[in-house]
């Protein structure tokens, strides 16, 4: 693992960083003192969405006909 004085990842602190993301840790050192170790982050997977709700709904069995009355006398009107 790579040190660098604190200094020098002031000065070349994007290109560290890039270097850091692709799987390469390096320490900053402060007077030779190790003061930090910088990794890049592990993100987490995005979740899958796709059938997040399969098994779960039912639909009843008489969906195109539930409240047929009342939903055309809401349209038409009582007479």
């Amino acid at each position: 693992m790579v040190t660098v004085n604190i200094h020098e990842a002031k000065t070349h602190l994007s290109k560290l960083v890039d270097r850091a993301a692709k799987g390469e840790p390096f320490i900053i050192a402060r007077a030779g003192k190790p003061l930090v170790k910088v990794t890049s982050l592990e993100t987490p997977a995005a979740p899958q969405r796709l059938g997040f709700l399969k098994g779960q709904p039912s639909v009843p069995e008489d969906f195109d006909t539930m409240c047929q009355d009342e939903i055309q006398t809401l349209f038409e009107g009582d007479g």
